[in-house]
């Protein structure tokens, strides 16, 4: 049954996803001091348009510390904000994650201003499709937008997999809808998905794809859920298939099912309408040995990013990065908008990013974990304010001045 009130965001996913009590938020302050901040960076200014932006490559670049511009938001100030990644509120003492921008080499990023983006999607629908990374990115943007909309004008509803907010001031809805392996799978349901054997149905996508159909913008993600070792690949019918593939690599059963997605979308997808992004693999950090650290260390106790501008994990797997690279310029090659948005290089680099043990364990530590606690840090996910920000500060760039 479909679910509709006036809400406190926060307290509503938190409920939906993990079944516990929600906690009330405070109504927020319209004339918070962070709508200074669109102001402070000192990034290239929309009102004048410049060409070259269009000829530079955004994704080149390397970390500034900035603590006088960023963060655009505080954690504690977001009601949007969900425990996943509030790494403050559960005892994160460091902040220094949280002040870091990217700057482009040859180019500066365009200011981030809430109000120009939600001008430029006024009147259209905007779904984040993917899992709880690209949920990690909607999560931040709608903490970067809301200090513009005014707590009255705003509303959620609940459809299943689909999560709406929406904005009647600017008649626009920000979506996310839960799909990790961007086709069919056990993994589909948006609270009961921790399943130890995936099953994935890399020939079937409609149940997903009806509720994209009609979005003005859709942006996609598709990764970590793919890394399960105990994974069965279903050909044809889920129920009575005849062929089943229990060996079929990572690499290439990604691609299998990437191609699922692509051949929807060159079938049913409005070329003059609907604007695609798909946001490339979002890197993890469980090897310290990466950047010089002993065996058994990971990104526990991290508080700086890596500053080599040529560091490459083990958290980035580039046979993945080329499925995707070349399915989305498949899509381009057949007259289809989309953006590749290449986040795992400029990402990789910020191995002190992630919540670690700062965030709320719905299944709580051990003994055996407590003593170790790498074991049970989330090398995953990121705190917020921090990366994600960055992810939809490139996206801004794309949307005004790409499209």
């Amino acid at each position: 049954m479909e679910k509709q009130q006036k809400w406190t965001f926060g307290t509503w996913i938190q409920s939906k996803f993990h079944s516990v009590l929600g906690i009330s938020l405070m109504a927020l302050l319209f004339g918070s001091v962070f709508l200074s901040r669109d102001a402070t960076y000192k990034g290239q200014d929309l009102k004048t348009k410049n060409k070259s932006l269009a000829r530079c490559d955004l994704l080149s670049g390397k970390w500034v510390y900035d603590p006088k511009s960023f963060p655009l938001y505080r954690e504690d100030e977001c009601s949007f904000m969900i425990d996943d990644y509030s790494c403050q509120k559960y005892g994160r003492k460091d902040s220094k994650y949280q002040h870091w921008r990217w700057q482009p080499h040859d180019c500066d990023l365009p200011r981030f201003n809430g109000t120009t983006l939600l001008e430029n999607l006024r009147g259209k629908r905007i779904i984040f499709v993917g899992d709880s990374v690209n949920k990690n990115q909607w999560i931040s943007l709608l903490c970067l937008l809301e200090t513009s909309i005014p707590p009255s004008e705003r509303l959620k509803q609940w459809h299943g997999s689909l999560m709406t907010f929406r904005s009647s001031v600017y008649d626009v809805s920000i979506d996310f809808y839960w799909e990790p392996m961007l086709v069919e799978s056990n993994c589909d349901d948006p609270i009961d998905h921790h399943v130890m054997e995936r099953v994935i149905k890399v020939q079937r996508i409609e149940s997903h794809a009806i509720h994209w159909k009609d979005a003005d913008m859709l942006i996609f993600n598709s990764f970590m859920w793919w890394l399960s070792p105990n994974t069965t690949v279903l050909w044809g019918s889920y129920e009575d298939s005849l062929d089943i593939y229990k060996e079929v690599g990572r690499a290439r059963r990604y691609e299998m099912a990437v191609k699922t997605w692509t051949d929807w979308l060159n079938l049913h997808i409005n070329r003059t309408k609907t604007e695609l992004f798909f946001m490339s693999l979002s890197p993890y950090h469980q090897e310290g040995k990466d950047w010089g650290k002993g065996a058994d260390t990971n990104c526990y106790n991290e508080t700086e990013p890596i500053l080599d501008e040529g560091f490459w994990g083990s958290g980035s797997e580039r046979p993945m990065m080329e499925v995707a690279e070349n399915a989305v310029q498949q899509l381009k090659n057949n007259g289809i908008k989309v953006q590749y948005v290449n986040i795992t290089e400029l990402s990789d680099k910020r191995r002190e990013g992630h919540p670690s043990i700062y965030r709320k364990h719905w299944k709580p530590p051990n003994q055996e974990e407590l003593a170790n606690p790498t074991r049970y840090s989330d090398c995953v996910h990121w705190c917020l304010p921090g990366v994600p920000d960055v992810w939809n500060h490139l996206l801004y760039a794309y949307i005004l001045h790409y499209f």
